[in-house]
């Protein structure tokens, strides 16, 4: 006979769950102390449960709360249930896994879960079973609900699940049959299991055997459905002439400007775009079937690489060259999927498949159309490393005709896939400029709302990757009038200021000297900005329940703008800085609570004091405690921002930064030394770099200026400082940074003995040193050779790896 609730009990038990639902401190403090009292009595987790699984009458945030206050008392001391509580709990929860409420059933997969994940998969041999067993189900409930479950636990037990403690209950084989059920949403949940299982460590042990026949069903799960190609208007061919209605534009978040150093490592790996997986179809934001797969085929590519493609290749060829576009679609899908994964298993395979994907861009589906840009645009790189007459000429000329196509989606994949391939190919794009900004100056007169601002981020990277080649009168006639003429078109406040001033940024970067007859309106606006912005934000603080805060974005993207404006025109820039009070404004931002602010600020100060100290040496004194109470690693960006703007202060203020030294040392010295300070990925470049690298190159600096103040330190940073800078190309910060370490070994040779060998390391790392720079080595070096003797210095350099030993005697004789 089952356990059956006393009814007064009962009541006392919903009356403590509708309590607690109560906003009153007061009446949560009686129920805390009420679930203690409770809690000593075992068959209240029964009363907990029956609530949760049998009281269908009563609301579902009673019933799920019920749940969830079991689900922690599981993890609390589920140990100590009795056996009979134990099982009519588990008991319950596989009865109502197909609960009518979606939140029970949730509620209840949760309970399952924790109660697996307490050890309780072996004692529980018939879970998994009759989970996977009601997959069988004809109730969509039911199934949905074991689905949840067995995906949580996949989750939290994927160890467990694996070992042989378990016989590897998980029937794969079921779990195939699934995917491809014709209920889409039975489907969608089968397909989000391989996800999940491919981001587990076990998967390829697990999935090994079975690629041969999962291969095929995701690969067929990534058709557009018939409802995909209604909804994606899949039959409208034209529709270039539609405005855009304003529900389609995403929001658009800026990134605020990282300084960054260029890096020996010139590409990593892994791709940069977190958002890559997205195939083009994102106006479909709806996570479907399709999506579905293609991620999972994604994640599998990453896991098993070439593996993969025996079970592939055979099916590529058939969808590739399909006569129905829906196939022929899908195949192209596949293949941007695993460009990732498989790359270098595809090599042998591109000179064939690219001109096909090239001939796809002129399809005449646009849906067609769309997927090969972006499929081909993960290829990109490898496009790029071949000569450019076979595939980077075609390829651009393909693209840059679809950016003008008359389909708003191919519009757009075009644009994207070309920001992509001009972040590859950077110069090679140069001689092919002309025809280039042709092509997306008309763009200009021709997109709606949401493709304009795409098509700003193409001419931002293009800026970005071409450099100075884009500053020549014909280039600058050509982009400059439409760009200028968007920026008169767009009042303050509007929010597509964003992107065009991002893109401006790049631009001003870009043309030097070439933007100045266009810098005066620009520089005036970006201040007015971040003073309206500020005023705002004042006001705001003071009258909360008048004004509206501000959005701080708008201030952001001017001061990169600013930044953008002084690395470009350099000296030019100080007329311009004298006629305005930017540097008070400046004074306000670097205080400003939000990161972001202080990030932009600081990128702002170095650019300036590098272009036009005159106007920032009178504010250091107010400056530099701020900068000092910024260099928190916690906020990575500012921390690297205000670290990199002091060093540039120290190379203009020279002797003069002898009383600030105190403010920044100790902090700089402790970062360098953090442990394993994570390696960023740098957003836009797709370069390496150490964030320790810019702490080290100012502490270099200082040391420079100030060697008496910094060289005492020098054996608690010089380790972590050689380390840091091995890897950084030659340039003038490394140069600097490399002139102040030999005059602090200088003042204080004994703090570099015990480290000598990464001092060694890191002068090996220059490719071609100064003349005078490469003689202070010469002489610490040797120096120190004689210092130690022949003999000992023949032990010391036995230490040495071959490729060292080779270089230091090659450069410098030792």
């Amino acid at each position: 006979m089952d356990w059956q609730p006393d009814e007064q009990g009962l009541q006392q038990v919903l009356q403590l769950l509708k309590d607690s639902q109560s906003p009153n401190t007061a009446t949560q403090r009686v129920v805390q102390d009420k679930l203690k009292q409770l809690n000593q009595f075992p068959d209240f987790n029964n009363y907990l449960i029956f609530v949760l699984t049998r009281l269908k009458s009563e609301d579902e945030p009673t019933r799920s709360l019920s749940g969830l206050i079991l689900k922690n008392n599981v993890k609390a001391h589920y140990q100590s249930f009795p056996p009979p509580v134990a099982d009519f709990i588990k008991q319950e929860c596989l009865n109502n896994i197909g609960d009518a409420s979606s939140l029970i059933r949730a509620t209840i997969g949760i309970l399952i879960t924790t109660i697996a994940s307490k050890g309780e998969l072996q004692m529980w041999p018939e879970l998994l079973p009759q989970l996977c067993n009601l997959l069988n189900s004809e109730d969509y409930n039911t199934c949905e609900g074991a689905f949840g479950a067995l995906q949580k636990i996949c989750e939290d037990s994927s160890e467990l699940l694996d070992s042989d403690a378990l016989n590897r209950p998980l029937n794969i084989m079921y779990m195939l049959q699934r995917t491809q059920d014709h209920d889409e949403n039975v489907a969608l949940e089968a397909c989000e299991f391989w996800l999940t299982l491919a981001e587990q460590p076990i998967c390829k042990e697990v999935l090994a055997s079975h690629l041969v026949q999962l291969i095929p069903i995701l690969v067929n799960g990534m058709k557009y459905s018939e409802i995909d190609i209604i909804l994606l208007k899949g039959d409208v061919e034209e529709d270039e002439a539609v405005p855009d209605s304003e529900q389609d534009i995403k929001p658009r978040f800026h990134k605020s400007r990282t300084v960054t150093l260029p890096h020996e490592a010139e590409r990593p790996d892994s791709s940069e775009d977190a958002d890559d997986d997205d195939d083009d179809d994102d106006a479909l934001s709806d996570w479907n079937l399709r999506k579905c797969s293609a991620a999972a085929l994604d994640v599998l590519a990453n896991v098993f690489r070439e593996e993969l493609l025996p079970h592939l290749l055979p099916l590529l060829k058939g969808l590739l060259f399909h006569p129905e576009w829906v196939v022929k679609e899908s195949g192209i899908l596949v293949l941007g999927a695993i460009a990732e994964g498989c790359m270098q298993g595809m090599v042998p395979y591109l000179p064939e498949l690219i001109p096909h994907l090239i001939q796809c861009l002129s399809d005449k589906k646009a849906l067609v159309r769309s997927i090969a840009c972006w499929t081909l645009s993960r290829y990109a790189h490898w496009v790029v490393s071949q000569p450019p007459d076979m595939h980077l000429k075609p390829l651009m000329t393909e693209l840059l005709q679809r950016i003008l196509d008359g389909n708003k989606r191919v519009q757009e994949a075009a644009c994207s896939a070309f920001a992509t391939l001009e972040e590859e190919a950077c110069t090679e794009l140069v001689p092919y400029l002309s025809y280039i900004l042709d092509t997306l100056v008309f763009a200009f007169g021709k997109y709606q709302h949401k493709n304009l601002l795409i098509l700003y981020d193409a001419i931002g990277t293009l800026a970005d990757s071409v450099g100075h080649h884009l500053n020549q009168p014909e280039y600058i006639q050509k982009l400059m009038p439409p760009l200028i003429q968007k920026w008169n078109e767009l009042k303050d406040e509007d929010k597509d200021l964003f992107p065009l001033l991002e893109c401006l940024s790049s631009v001003a970067t870009a043309l030097q000297n070439g933007f100045l007859p266009y810098c005066e309106p620009v520089y005036q606006r970006c201040v007015t900005l971040v003073q309206k912005t500020l005023a705002q934000a004042m006001m705001y603080t003071q009258h909360p329940e008048q004004y509206e805060a501000p959005d701080k974005d708008f201030m952001i993207v001017a001061l990169d703008l600013l930044s953008g404006l002084a690395e470009g025109l350099g000296g030019h820039v100080e007329q311009l800085v004298a006629r305005s009070n930017i540097m008070t404004l400046l004074f306000q931002c670097m205080q400003d609570s939000m990161p972001e602010v202080r990030q932009s600020s600081f990128a702002l100060l170095g650019d300036l004091t590098k272009a036009c100290f005159i106007h920032v040496k009178p504010c250091i004194a107010e400056f530099m405690p701020i900068l000092g109470t910024n260099l928190n690693p916690e906020f990575i960006s500012v921390c690297n921002n205000a670290t990199w703007a002091i060093g540039e202060i120290c190379m203009q203020m020279g002797a003069e930064m002898q009383p600030y030294v105190q403010m920044v040392l100790n902090n700089l010295v402790e970062i360098i030394n953090r442990p394993n300070t994570p390696k960023t990925l740098l957003e836009n470049t797709g370069r390496l770099t150490s964030p320790s690298a810019i702490p080290a190159i100012t502490i270099g600096r200082l040391g420079y200026v100030c060697p008496q103040e910094v060289a005492p330190m020098l054996q608690q940073f010089i380790r972590p400082w050689c380390t840091s800078l091995r890897n950084i190309r030659d340039n003038e910060e490394k140069d600097s940074a490399f002139r102040g370490i030999c005059v602090m070994i200088g003042v204080n040779p004994g703090g570099v003995v015990q480290d000598f060998i990464f001092f060694c390391d890191a002068v090996a790392s220059w490719v071609s040193p100064k003349d005078d720079l490469r003689d202070m080595f010469y002489k610490i070096l040797h120096g120190f050779k004689d210092q130690v003797g022949e003999e000992n210095w023949q032990q010391f350099s036995e230490q040495f790896p071959p490729l060292l030993k080779e270089r230091l005697a090659a450069f410098y004789g030792v």
